[in-house]
């Protein structure tokens, strides 16, 4: 794989020329001192601050009592050791709120190539729905996957000469709630030539996907014919697609060619075989319940340590709970 690869694949650098055939999507550049929060490695996990009262759970009250908590007496043996206070970015804030607004009122948060998936669980709604600055601080702060754009995005390529981008950027994409996960699909290009597609749901098995499958290849190949083939830049790469129910191919993302991304229902040894014999696209779903694989990611939740009264972890839960019990009202 080569660098070049990889950096075709940032979202600022292909949306801009399929954003008619994509989600909509806000792309802000991040400052730098957002970088160095999100790649911190402190024990302490603190969420910033917010301007903005409307903002979710890590709204801290402001309260003049509270200031006690961080005033030592003089002559205090401990006056050396000063809390850590919240970092704080406004400028950054309320860019996000205008484009949380602009798109609906709800989004989904990715960096140039990850969005944060594996730390889906932590979210009050159990997905990766924001509404404000500070849940999408939330779930890039706490993910893996958003680590390996900050610090590891280019260690697989051969001609490695980039630690890391140059400059990240936050893509917020419009949340659509009804999206069904068994129509998103991985396809796989070769040569430039679509050698494979898979469903990317692996884990449940669909029958009414399984009786449009031949429609469904037929839906994807013609739909890689007209609008990607020859348009992207790498020679080899993955791109996700979504199935609407009128039959409209939605773009979701572009990906490397490379083991970093999930092949899926294939191995990568496959697809190179497929794509050095010039066979038909192969297409493959889940066709029974026996062939459903097993979760590909397992989140490893952080160690959480500030859940004293007030903090952006005390408020979190809070929402989570008023969650739950307004589900439990509505059913």
């Amino acid at each position: 794989m080569k660098q070049e690869e990889v950096i075709c694949c940032q979202i600022q650098e292909w949306y801009p020329k399929f954003k008619s055939l994509s989600l909509k999507t806000a792309i802000l550049e991040l400052p730098e001192s957002f970088i160095e929060y999100l790649a911190g490695d402190s024990d302490t996990f603190l969420l910033p601050t917010s301007v903005s009262n409307e903002d979710a759970f890590p709204n801290r009250i402001h309260k003049p009592e509270d200031e006690e908590d961080y005033q030592l007496a003089e002559g205090s043996e401990d006056e050396s050791e000063q809390p850590l206070l919240p970092p704080s970015f406004p400028e950054l804030e309320l860019k996000i709120k205008e484009s949380i607004e602009l798109l609906g009122g709800a989004v989904f948060p990715k960096l140039n190539w990850s969005s944060p998936k594996d730390t889906a669980w932590i979210s009050p709604t159990g997905t990766l729905k924001c509404t404000s600055f500070s849940d999408i601080a939330l779930l890039l702060r706490s993910s893996d996957s958003v680590v390996h754009d900050l610090c590891h995005a280019f260690d697989s390529c051969s001609d490695k000469t980039l630690c890391r981008p140059h400059h990240f950027y936050l893509a917020l994409r419009k949340w659509y709630p009804a999206l069904r996960p068994e129509m998103e699909f991985r396809c796989f290009v070769r040569g430039q030539q679509l050698v494979g597609i898979s469903q990317r749901e692996v884990t449940a098995y669909y029958p009414a996907v399984l009786e449009r499958k031949d429609n469904l290849k037929d839906l994807i190949h013609d739909f890689f014919l007209d609008n990607i083939e020859g348009r992207f830049k790498s020679e080899n790469y993955t791109f996700d697609i979504y199935v609407t129910k009128d039959r409209r191919v939605k773009l979701i993302d572009f990906n490397p060619w490379c083991e970093f991304t999930l092949p899926l229902l294939f191995t990568w040894e496959e697809l190179e075989q497929i794509g050095r014999s010039g066979e038909d696209v192969d297409f493959r779903i889940v066709e029974s319940q026996n062939t459903v694989r097993p979760g590909l990611k397992t989140a490893v939740p952080y160690d959480y340590i500030d859940m004293s009264s007030g903090s952006g972890w005390d408020q979190f839960l809070r929402k989570a709970d008023e969650e739950l019990q307004q589900q439990m009202r509505s059913s």
